[in-house]
Parts: structure tokens; C-alpha cells; sequence
């Protein structure tokens, strides 16, 4: 093993011991014949202390850089009186080194690894291994995961199956652009990316699954915003024999056995309710903030339910879903769905709204074969263009189908709100620009024209205008 310790462990009972250390150099001093080092890695940091004798590892200290990759050998000792640091779990402890290996030596660095650097958005992600590197942004990907830790483990109690859907799927297009994806097995088809697992998971309660769940990558390629990226990630639930209240109890109870775990909150459950409706009239929102609701905290949850099935776009002048076509429609809305006004038809959708920020959003699902036809008939979706995008959906439906119900939490909007961060490209590892572009790997990026005639592309191109773009980027 290159190590005995993190950096984070050593405390008093270690005193005497010898201890191998790996780390990177978070700081260097030189104090009159005394070099002290900070090494830090995931687990915390630790001091080493450097002595001028024996000499060749004094001078070798004295080459040490911050953010060279060192392994350490020496012994635990107490820190001198009126030394310790007690803000870090090492504090009263150093280590005098008695050998030093250089694993690896860094350049100079293009930022500083602080919480408060100045550093514009494009060089953070450029970077984006020295921006994970520091202290303050590691906090947030060790929640993230004790976050999706707690959702696992409180889900499997409730005998839910984690079931993975595929990334390569059928273009639907309903609502955002599809990603799509070219074959080279099947020319002039295109796969898609999954904009959400929303017909797999349906067809996995015609399977009988029963309770699914999944945390699962999805893409939109839309125009992207403070809150939105083109890839990211949500916590997928389907149950079968659900309704509206039992969604409203299973996501509190998880909720709030995940915030007592990961923070040690407690939430009042049941969360505050509104209707669509009543939301609008009183705060000229889908998604209020009810601070006054609240004696303090820093969480605020609401339930908005009611919402209106249908919407109508002006420019493609018809009929849409408010949000997808699987909803079901209230039970009097089933009987207005031949009607003119289509309105006026509630559905048995909710979102869960965080301070003021949907986190959530979910429904009853249609799973009568006829009411599905009529919502696809108010759509002006053909029999044809039904068949075509859904027909494998419906073909479930006609060997029996359960009454279903589900919900889908942005993950990555939610670990923001927590974290307090300013984005949500501050919680995920590798994140694009605003522009949907990776200033660390470069993507999007072009293509041989080999690979392009491989796959029977043809590209209109701007080329030179794009790659200008492209190095502006850079």
C-alpha cells in the first residue's frame, strides 16, 4: 500500500506511531530552519513538519510546490502548545517527516483552488480537475452522494426495484428537442436520447414491476438557462396501485428521512398544499415561495396540484400537454375530452416546489387504451402518428395495464438549492457552458468525414464561421 493513513486521521492515540501519508501539497512555510507542509486530500489535511537535519531532506523540501502529488513517511507527533488548530480533525497532531517521494510535480497553477476565486465560468470548467480539487466544492459531491445514498436506501425498504431503461431509444418528440443519435447498423435511422424514462417506466407497470425507480441520465436539447443543462440527472419513480395521496406520502417520507440522515434537518411533513389555481391567484406563480408559511429554515417544500391537462400554443396554433400526454385527466375531465373547451380540464399532475424552484413534477398516468385515444385525438394526433411514436406503449396497454402513478425530482436543481450554490453546473462533476459547450473535453466537436460517410451523413455546413466559433470557445 503507498499509504497507512488519509490525511484526515490522525489524531492523539496515533502519537508515537509511524505513518505513511499521499497527498497534495495544499501549502508550503517556511519558518526560519522549519518548513511546514499542509497535505491535503479527499479525507482532510494534514501538517508535516520538515527539520534541517538530515539535510538532503530539508533541501528536498524546500523544492516542494503547491499541488505536487507527495507520499510521506514519519512519526506522529503532539503539536507544541498554543499550535493546534482545532477547526480540523488533525489539529493537534503533525507529522515529522523522515522521507519524502515526489509522486508527481504541478505547474504553475492557472487559478487558485479557493471558494472565492476569481475565475470566469469557462476557465472553471476548462480546469475542471483543480476546481473539484478544493475543499469547499468536494463538500458538495460527498452530499450529492449521501443524498442518492439515503434515496437508494429508503427506496429499497419500500420494496422498490431499481431497473435501468435504455439510453438509446425512439425519437418522440413532445415537448424539448431530441438528442439524436445516427446508425450505422440501420442507414438514415436515428436513435434518440431519453428526454425522461417516462414509457419504459409505464410499460414496467404493465410488467408487473410494481415499484420501479432509477437514477438515471436524461437530455433535452434546449436553449439552456441559470437552472438547466443539456444532460442531467433525476431520481425516476413509477408505482403501480398509486394515487395522488400515496405519492404525496412516500416522497415526504423519503425527503425527510434523506435531510435527517445527510443534514441532520428535521422537515415538517405533511408539506403545505396549493392548487394550480390558488397558486396563480395569490402569487402569480406555478411555483411560489411561501416564506411566510415558515417560522425559518432554509427549506420550504409545497405540493402545487390541479394543474390544467391541456395548453394552447399560439404559434403552432392547437392544443398541447401542459405536461405530457400519459396524464390522466380528472374523472370529469375524461368527459369534456370531446368537447371544444378543453381548457377547462384539470389533470392528476403535481410538482413539488423547493423555495420557490419546481424540484418535482409527476402524475396519475392514463392507463385505459381509450383514454389515451381520446387525449391523443384532442392533440390532433392521428391514429398513424400514435402508432408510430407510442404504438409500443399502447400495445402494452391492450393485456392489461394496472392504474399507475409517478414522480421524477431534478436532482442536480435540488443538490443546488441545498448546497446553496449559484448553479447547477456547481453541483455536477463535469458540467457544460451555458452555450452547451465542454471547455474541458471540447465536445461538441467535428467528425472525420470517414465517419460521417460511414454513417450516410451528409453535413450542411458553415465550417469556417463554426470553427471560429469553436476557437473563440476555447
Amino acid at each position: 500500500m503507498l499509504r497507512t493513513h488519509t490525511c484526515g486521521q490522525l489524531s492523539n492515540k496515533d502519537i508515537g506511531q509511524k505513518a505513511t501519508l499521499c497527498g497534495w501539497v495544499d501549502s508550503r512555510r517556511d519558518h526560519g530552519k522549519i518548513i511546514f507542509v499542509d497535505l491535503r486530500d479527499r479525507y482532510g489535511v494534514t501538517q508535516l513538519v520538515f527539520l534541517p537535519k538530515p539535510e538532503q531532506l530539508y533541501q528536498q523540501a524546500k523544492t516542494i510546490r503547491t499541488e505536487d502529488v507527495i507520499r510521506i513517511e514519519g512519526v506522529v507527533n503532539k503539536r507544541p502548545p498554543k499550535t493546534e488548530n482545532p477547526k480540523i480533525p488533525t489539529g493537534l497532531v503533525e507529522v515529522c517527516v523522515e522521507k519524502l517521494e515526489f509522486l508527481s510535480r504541478s505547474e504553475d497553477l492557472p487559478f487558485e483552488i479557493e471558494p472565492d476565486s476569481q475565475v470566469s465560468e469557462e476557465l472553471k470548467i476548462f480546469h475542471r480537475y483543480l476546481y473539484l480539487r478544493g475543499p469547499a466544492v468536494l463538500k458538495k459531491f460527498v452530499l450529492r452522494h449521501k443524498f442518492n445514498q439515503a434515496f437508494r436506501s429508503f427506496l429499497s425498504q419500500q420494496d422498490f426495484l431499481e431497473i435501468e431503461t435504455p439510453f438509446l431509444t425512439k425519437s418522440t418528440p413532445e415537448g424539448a428537442r431530441d438528442f439524436l443519435v445516427p446508425s450505422r447498423l440501420q442507414p438514415a435511422k436515428f436513435y434518440a436520447l431519453p428526454q425522461s424514462p417516462q414509457l419504459f417506466k409505464q410499460i414496467l407497470m404493465a410488467a408487473g414491476m410494481d415499484k420501479y425507480y432509477q437514477i438515471v441520465r436524461c437530455f433535452r436539447d434546449e436553449d439552456l438557462r441559470r437552472d438547466r443543462q443539456p444532460e442531467f440527472t433525476q431520481l425516476d419513480i413509477e408505482t403501480s396501485f398509486f394515487e395522488e395521496e400515496d405519492i404525496f406520502t412516500l416522497t415526504e417520507k423519503m425527503l425527510a428521512e434523506a435531510f435527517s440522515q445527510v443534514l441532520g434537518v428535521d422537515l415538517k411533513i405533511p408539506f403545505p398544499r396549493l392548487t394550480y389555481k390558488e397558486a396563480l391567484e395569490k402569487y402569480k406563480t406555478d411555483k411560489p415561495d411561501l416564506k411566510d408559511n415558515y417560522v425559518s429554515d432554509k427549506y420550504r417544500f409545497l405540493w402545487v396540484t390541479d394543474f390544467p391537462l391541456f395548453e394552447y400554443d399560439q404559434e403552432l396554433g392547437r392544443w398541447k400537454s401542459l405536461h405530457h400526454p400519459f396524464t390522466a385527466p380528472t374523472k370529469e375531465g375524461i368527459e369534456s375530452l370531446e368537447g371544444n373547451d378543453l381548457s377547462k380540464i384539470k389533470s392528476r399532475s403535481y410538482d413539488l416546489v423547493l423555495n420557490g424552484e419546481e424540484i418535482g413534477s409527476g402524475s396519475v398516468r392514463i392507463h385505459s387504451i381509450e383514454v389515451q385515444k381520446k387525449v391523443f385525438q384532442a392533440l390532433g394526433i392521428s391514429e398513424e402518428e400514435a402508432e408510430s411514436k407510442f404504438g409500443f406503449l399502447l400495445r402494452a396497454f391492450k393485456y392489461g395495464v394496472p392504474p399507475h402513478a409517478g414522480i421524477a425530482f431534478g436532482l442536480d436543481r435540488l443538490y443546488a438549492i441545498i448546497t446553496g450554490s449559484e448553479t447547477i453546473r456547481d453541483v455536477i462533476a463535469f458540467p457544460k457552458t451555458q452555450r452547451g459547450v465542454s471547455p474541458l473535453s471540447g465536445a461538441p466537436s467535428f467528425v472525420s468525414e470517414e465517419q460521417l460517410e460511414e454513417l450516410g451523413i451528409k453535413v450542411i455546413e458553415q465550417k469556417k464561421q463554426d470553427k471560429e466559433n469553436e476557437s473563440q470557445a476555447r
